[in-house]
C-alpha cells in the first residue's frame, strides 16, 4: 500500500513522563487494519531501504525538535521558546550556582509542589510507616526480585590481580589491577506515569552488590514518586535511606554538584524523562552517568513458529510505556498479518491500549525481510534495547547476533521477565546505542586501578627501553627519573 500521513501526536520522555516537546517523524507507511496504523515494510520493494533507514533514524537519540505546546509552556517559564538543551543548561547552572533554593523553587515551577528543607527528604517515620502499612505479599516479592538480582550481579564481579615475574638477570616485578567500589551513588527514579520500584531494584541492588555504600535516591515529588508508599517501602527493605523529592533536570543536578542537605555523588543512574537523560548528559565530567536513555524499545525475530498472540503483547508491553518502540522483523508473511490481528484485539482490552497505540502508530513497525541472514542484520542495524529472538532454534541465531543491549531467548521469555524479575539490570541503551554501549551491571559500580611495583634491579633491566622512548618523546624527566635511581 502507499505510505499515508498520520495526524499523531506524542510526547517524547524516556520510559515515563510528560516533557512538553515532541520530535517530528517521517510518513509512515500502513497495511495493518486501519484502525491501527502502524508502519509495515516489504523488503522486497524498491522503497524498502529508504523505509527502514528513516524509521532506524527516528528511534535514534534526539531531544531539541519542540512542538508548539511545548513553545509556548517554554516561553511562560522561561521567557524565550529554549530548546529542551537550553532549558537544561538554565535549570543545572542555577541549581550549582543557588543551591537548594534553586532546586526547591524549579520544583515548585516545574513540578508545581513546594516542598521546604523539612519534608524535601523523606523522613526515617515515613520509611517505617511505608513498609509497616505494606502488603507482606509485596515485601515477600521484592525480597525475592531482589535476591535474583543479587545472585547473577554476584556472579559477574571481577577479581583483583597479581602478577609476578623475576627477571632473568636479577630483579623482581609485581603488576596488579585492584577493584574498589564508588563511595556514593545517585539513581534516578521515574515517577510521573507510574510507580517504578522495578527501577529501584535494578540500579540500587547492583550498586549495594559491588560495594557502594552510600545511595542517595532522586524521585519526582509526586503520589508515584515521593510520596508512593510501596516505593518507599522498597527502599526501606534494602537499606536505601537517602531519599529525595527531585526531579528533572533539577534532580539530576543537585546529585551532581550537591546542595545544601546532600552531599554530590559519584555517578549518576537511571533512566528518565528527556530533560533526565540530557542533564545527565549536561553533568558528565563532573560524574560518570550510566547512558542517556531514549524511549525503551524491543525488536522481535520470529520465524513459523512464533504464537502471534504471544509477538504482539511483546510489542505492546515496550509500546506501553508511551512512547516506546515495538519493531517485527520476519521471512514468515503470514505471520504479518496475525500479529496486526493480535495488536488490534489486544490493544483494545488493555488499560493503556490506547496510549500503546500511538506509540506502536508513531515508533512501531512489521517488517517483512527476505530471509533470516536479513532479519538478523536489520536488528544489527537496529541495535536495539531489547531483542526477542522468538524461533525454532534462537541459541543458534544467537551466534549471529552483535548488537543488542539484553536478548531474550525462546517463546517464554517475554522481556517483562528482564523488566523485572531475573537478575539483569533492565537498564540498558537505546537508540541504537547497543552499537557500543552496555546495560548498567554491578561492575558498573567498581573503580579500578593499576598496581606496579618494580625493585631496584627490574628498574635497572628496564632503563635502556625506557630512555629510548623518553627521547623519541623529547619528554627527558622521564628518563631521568629512572636515571637518579641507578646512581
Amino acid at each position: 500500500m502507499p505510505p499515508q500521513r498520520l495526524a499523531l501526536g506524542l510526547n517524547c520522555s524516556s520510559r515515563t513522563l510528560v516533557p512538553f516537546f515532541c520530535a517530528a517523524y517521517p510518513p509512515v507507511n500502513a497495511s495493518a487494519p486501519a484502525s491501527l496504523a502502524i508502519q509495515s515494510i516489504d523488503c522486497r520493494t524498491a522503497n524498502a531501504a529508504d523505509l527502514v533507514e528513516a524509521l532506524r533514524h527516528q528511534l535514534s537519540l534526539q531531544g531539541d525538535i519542540v512542538s508548539d505546546a511545548g513553545r509556548q509552556r517554554t516561553i511562560e517559564l522561561f521567557g524565550a521558546p529554549l530548546t529542551p538543551r537550553q532549558v537544561v543548561q538554565q535549570i543545572c547552572g542555577d541549581v550549582r550556582t543557588g543551591g537548594r533554593d534553586s532546586l526547591l523553587r524549579w520544583g515548585h515551577k516545574l513540578d508545581r509542589r513546594e516542598l521546604t528543607p523539612a519534608d524535601w527528604r523523606v523522613s526515617p517515620g515515613e520509611f517505617r510507616q511505608a513498609r509497616e502499612q505494606a502488603d507482606p505479599a509485596f515485601l515477600a516479592m521484592i525480597e525475592r526480585v531482589a535476591q535474583n538480582i543479587r545472585d547473577f550481579q554476584s556472579a559477574l564481579l571481577p577479581s583483583d590481580v597479581r602478577l609476578e615475574r623475576t627477571l632473568p638477570g636479577g630483579g623482581h616485578v609485581v603488576l596488579g589491577q585492584r577493584y574498589r567500589p564508588l563511595k556514593r551513588v545517585g539513581i534516578c527514579v521515574p515517577g510521573g506515569a507510574a510507580a517504578y520500584p522495578s527501577t529501584l531494584l535494578m540500579t540500587a541492588v547492583p550498586a549495594q552488590v559491588a560495594g557502594v555504600r552510600e545511595i542517595a535516591v532522586a524521585v519526582p515529588p509526586t503520589p508515584f514518586g515521593g510520596y508512593n508508599p510501596s516505593l518507599l517501602a522498597a527502599c526501606d527493605l534494602l537499606g536505601v535511606t537517602e531519599v529525595y523529592r527531585m526531579g528533572g533536570a533539577q534532580g539530576v543536578a543537585a546529585l551532581a554538584y550537591g546542595v545544601e542537605g546532600l552531599t554530590r555523588v559519584d555517578k549518576i543512574v537511571g533512566p528518565g524523562n528527556l530533560f533526565v537523560a540530557l542533564a545527565k548528559q549536561h553533568v558528565y565530567g563532573e560524574v560518570d552517568i550510566d547512558s542517556i536513555a531514549g524511549p525503551s524499545e524491543v525488536v522481535l525475530i520470529a520465524d513459523e513458529t512464533a504464537d502471534p498472540r504471544f509477538v504482539a503483547s511483546d510489542l505492546i508491553s515496550q509500546a506501553e510505556h508511551s512512547p516506546g518502540s515495538g519493531l517485527l522483523l520476519t521471512w514468515h508473511a503470514p505471520l504479518i498479518a496475525a500479529v496486526a490481528a493480535e495488536l488490534e484485539r489486544q490493544l483494545a482490552r488493555l488499560e493503556r491500549g490506547d496510549l500503546a497505540r500511538v506509540a506502536l502508530e508513531q515508533y512501531g513497525g512489521l517488517i517483512l525481510c527476505r530471509d533470516e541472514t536479513e532479519a538478523v542484520e536489520l536488528a544489527d542495524r537496529f541495535a536495539p534495547e531489547h531483542l526477542h529472538l522468538s524461533t525454532r532454534d534462537p541459541w543458534r541465531l544467537l551466534d549471529r547476533v552483535q548488537n543488542a543491549g539484553a536478548i531474550f531467548l525462546g517463546h517464554h521469555t517475554p522481556v517483562a521477565v528482564g523488566d523485572y524479575v531475573a537478575g539483569p539490570s533492565h537498564v540498558l541503551p537505546t537508540g541504537g546505542t547497543a552499537r557500543f554501549a552496555n546495560g548498567l551491571c554491578s561492575i558498573d559500580f567498581l573503580k579500578r586501578s593499576s598496581l606496579i611495583s618494580y625493585d631496584r634491579e627490574a628498574l635497572g633491566a628496564a632503563a635502556a627501553d625506557l630512555r629510548l622512548l623518553a627521547a623519541t618523546e623529547g619528554l627527558t624527566a622521564h628518563s631521568a627519573s629512572v636515571d637518579i635511581r641507578l646512581q
